[in-house]
Order: structure tokens, then C-alpha cells, then sequence
């Protein structure tokens, strides 16, 4: 099984090593040449809506899987403990339809981010109008 050595990084390195994962919070990203070989740079942005990093004081696992369906390789593989678990190529059709699942799933998220900032700044403008109404009451 190959393992990735993993670094804490304020930036990026522009020159990657292989076995290598890069991992700087202050971006919320982690990268890596992809682990079948072939050298491609690749990017997992963390965020709820993307890839969940979790660190155990030793090694480190990203969750979701690692699909590189846009590069020739299409390499599929998990990185759990710092050890790349390879997983099953998937077709044309199950990619698409995760791409879709995604999409919806973002726009689900950033959605309710909206809806819950909206419903807050009506509960802001409710107890200001509360308050002025309170010193209206303390004026008369």
C-alpha cells in the first residue's frame, strides 16, 4: 500500500514531490501529485462542501473519496491514515450524476447559509424596533 508523507504548508510549494500531501489551513486546501503516478497536480479545496481533512496528531484522512475524472488516469482512490486505498473506476455516467449530486448539494448549502443570515437579520430588525418602541414608550 503506498503511504503520502504529509506536510503543513502556509503555501503551496509551485514544484511538488511525489508521496507528498500538502496541506495548508490558512488556504483550506490540501494537494498532491495524484497518487497513480502519472503527475498531475491535485487540488482537494476543504469546506463543507468539498473534502473534510481530519488530522489525529499522527496522519491524516480526507473524506470524500479522490475522483481525478478529468485527467486521463481518472485515478479513484481514498487517503486514509496518510495510506492511498484505491477504489473502484467508476463509469462516464455514475461521474456525471455525482457531479450533479454535488452541484445540488453546494447550492443546497450556500441556500440555507443565505436563508438562516436573512432569517437573523429579521430577528435583528424585529428587537430594534422592539427597542425603539420600548424607548418611545420611556419618552412619553
Amino acid at each position: 500500500m503506498k503511504k503520502l508523507n504529509h506536510r503543513f504548508v502556509e503555501y503551496i510549494p509551485k514544484n511538488l514531490e511525489e508521496g507528498v500531501l500538502y496541506i495548508s489551513i490558512r488556504f483550506g486546501t490540501a494537494v498532491h501529485k495524484c497518487a497513480c503516478g502519472c503527475g498531475n497536480k491535485t487540488v482537494t479545496p476543504l469546506s463543507p462542501t468539498d473534502w473534510e481533512l481530519k488530522y489525529n496528531g499522527e496522519s491524516i484522512s480526507l473524506n470524500p473519496s479522490i475522483g481525478n475524472w478529468s485527467y486521463p488516469c481518472q485515478s479513484h482512490y481514498w487517503i486514509i491514515n496518510d495510506e492511498i486505498r484505491w477504489a473502484d473506476k467508476w463509469s462516464k455516467e455514475k461521474i456525471q450524476a455525482n457531479r450533479a449530486k454535488q452541484q445540488i448539494n453546494k447550492k443546497r448549502y450556500f441556500n440555507s447559509s443565505k436563508t438562516s443570515s436573512k432569517e437573523s437579520e429579521s430577528e435583528d430588525q424585529s428587537l430594534w424596533n422592539k427597542f425603539k418602541s420600548w424607548i418611545s414608550n420611556l419618552m412619553k
